[in-house]
């Protein structure tokens, strides 16, 4: 399956990565923004390395604020909600994407219905996640002689590879559900959630283990 021109797989400078889930105030804008903190905490790099993060929601408010308990959430992460605004999902954010992590099984199967090929770079953050732990990071390349994004693309390469061969222990399981209206405590165990599954994505994705 090719990549349909002008998408940021066909790039060599950049990788783009898109976090998407229903409204874009929630979970979207919480991954978005934990793995820019993640990767600027690894790397030292604000710019995560040639690694662009973004996000949008399938029902998106074009425009809106994140909501108020996902921001408290990142600042209990020390991560940056400044100037975040929502997006509706478009053609063009899956065009450009070089990955896709969504919330849930539906998102994804939005995103994938799409076209644009986004089948094969469309994966739930914990189906992500999962496919990710079962690869031997001594089989991608080292960014250090092949840079960063190069990285990226093998990862999901192999992360698509095994996924007709690793499944999931429940439909559940690769779900992170929504918060939305939830008060703060569950905002935070969402949080939480998204964290936990994002750690050995960024490990894999830079080739640098979490800073203890």
């Amino acid at each position: 399956m090719t990549a349909p021109e002008g998408r940021g797989i066909g790039t060599d400078t950049s990788f783009r990565i898109l976090h998407v889930s229903t409204g874009n105030v929630c979970r979207s804008p919480i991954t978005e923004r934990l793995t820019r903190h993640a990767l600027c905490d690894r790397l030292g790099d604000p710019l995560g390395g040639g690694l662009i993060v973004e996000s949008a929601g399938t029902w998106g408010h074009e425009g809106a604020p994140m909501e108020a308990n996902a921001e408290i959430v990142l600042a209990d992460f020390g991560a940056d909600a400044s100037g975040f605004v929502g997006r509706e999902l478009l053609d063009e954010h899956v065009i450009r994407a070089d990955l896709v992590l969504t919330a849930t099984r539906d998102h994804r199967a939005q995103v994938i219905s799409m076209g644009h090929s986004a089948g094969l770079r469309t994966f739930t953050l914990k189906e992500f996640t999962r496919l990710v732990r079962a690869i031997d990071p001594a089989t991608l390349p080292d960014p250090a002689d092949d840079g960063m994004v190069e990285r990226a693309r093998a990862l999901v390469r192999a992360a698509a590879a095994l996924r007709g061969w690793l499944l999931a222990p429940s439909a559940e399981a690769d779900e992170v559900n929504d918060p939305y209206g939830a008060p703060i405590t569950f905002f935070r165990s969402i949080g939480e959630e998204i964290q936990q599954a994002l750690d050995p994505v960024v490990t894999a994705l830079t080739g640098v283990p979490t800073k203890h």
